[in-house]
């Protein structure tokens, strides 16, 4: 079998918010003082000139700036760095720029300098319209402010808007969830991400549990309720915790889970990518504190670490990512992103079949089941290597 070299994407990490939320595990980091937009962007055009030998060429089909709450960061900022990328990379015409944005930090007239400088879709860390449940987050913002943050984006010309929601939050009941739903819905974005609050390790969250979280049969009739109100309102599920209106998915976050390549830039960031010559699959991830990053980005001690995928741990990646999707995966797509033989993976798969999780058509297209759906880390635990 031989891969065959996978849409890329870039992913460009900004470390710095106002605050740490206490349930956040992401690599964030409380802005002290005034922040060295600046440094930064040059650190990000060093760390990218280190990194290009790796998709020398390639077309770049996405970009997304993650954080951390980019939307700290100048319109200015945003513009100089893209268009710095755009002298070094292929950045396809019309690709799918976004930026995630806090209702807590949207100024009037930000989101004119980022359509501006090219960013065409923006994703709103909302989590909740209740603002009992958002002090109970931690977050900055309230509901009048999320209201208006995404009015705002509207008004200066953004049509191609996310929304993040989460449920099951502390004191929450299913009124409550389905009436953040309803608030969500009125504001007409294109696309919904509705994910449940999880206690990750190493947050204050998982030192100190809120009270009042639902429990897991509150928490599923929460998500069924929600699920079916969305799937009302003409939204696809297409994926675990992503919703949209047809032909709006979000085309950076479908290549993760089609196990597409990426760049990753920026202080903690992660990339994953294809080389051509060796048909190998590199994970590679950068230093994760960004006064460190700032010093270090551009020279080999930036780089946390690199990892080259065994044959024996492509199979549990890639399920990882595909069977987050209602789409599933071909076993043509899977030969093709993994360079393995359909037949490596043919044992887990007819468990899989066989307790309900998977069906596989007369095409070779893998799908899971509403049951698998359920199950989804059971599903994926199947193809982990035994090494």
């Amino acid at each position: 079998m031989s891969l065959l070299t996978p849409p890329l994407s870039l992913y460009v990490h900004l470390p710095w918010c106002v605050r740490k939320c206490p349930y956040c595990d992401f690599n964030s980091h409380e802005a002290r003082g005034a922040l060295p937009f600046a440094a930064y962007v040059d650190a990000l055009i060093a760390d990218l000139d280190q990194d290009l030998p790796l998709a020398w060429g390639r077309v770049v089909h996405s970009v997304f700036f993650g954080g951390g709450t980019p939307s700290l960061f100048p319109a200015e900022a945003i513009d100089a760095f893209l268009q710095q990328a755009s002298a070094r990379l292929r950045i396809a015409p019309g690709a799918e720029i976004t930026l995630e944005t806090n209702p807590g930090t949207a100024e009037h007239g930000r989101f004119e300098g980022y359509l501006a400088a090219g960013v065409n879709r923006l994703s709103f860390g909302i989590q909740s319209f209740d603002d009992g449940c958002l002090q109970r987050l931690g977050r900055i913002h309230d509901s009048r402010e999320a209201d208006s943050a995404v009015k705002l984006a509207q008004d200066a010309g953004f049509d191609n808007i996310n929304l993040d929601l989460m449920y099951a939050l502390p004191e929450q009941t299913l009124a409550m969830a389905v009436e953040d739903v309803e608030r969500a819905l009125a504001l007409q974005p294109v696309h919904l991400s509705h994910y449940q609050l999880t206690l990750e390790p190493n947050t204050v969250f998982a030192a100190r549990p809120p009270q009042g979280v639902p429990g897991l049969d509150e928490s599923w009739d929460i998500q069924e309720a929600c699920q079916a109100r969305i799937a009302q309102a003409g939204f696809e599920h297409y994926e675990v915790s992503a919703y949209a209106r047809p032909g709006r998915q979000s085309q950076h976050n479908l290549n993760y889970w089609r196990f597409g390549d990426y760049l990753g830039i920026g202080a903690g960031a992660h990339g994953k990518l294809t080389l051509g010559a060796s048909q190998s699959v590199l994970r590679r991830w950068k230093v994760k504190h960004p006064t460190e990053y700032l010093v270090k980005a551009g020279s080999p001690a930036s780089i946390g670490g690199d990892e080259t995928l065994t044959a024996a741990r492509l199979p549990f990646d890639y399920m990882l990512n595909a069977l987050r999707l209602h789409e599933g995966f071909s076993l043509e797509a899977f030969e093709a992103r993994t360079g393995l033989p359909r037949a490596s993976i043919a044992p887990q798969l007819r468990q899989a079949i066989e307790r309900g999780w998977l069906t596989v058509d007369p095409a070779g297209r893998v799908r899971p089941t509403e049951l698998g759906r359920r199950f989804t880390n059971d599903v994926i635990e199947l193809f982990l290597a035994d090494d």
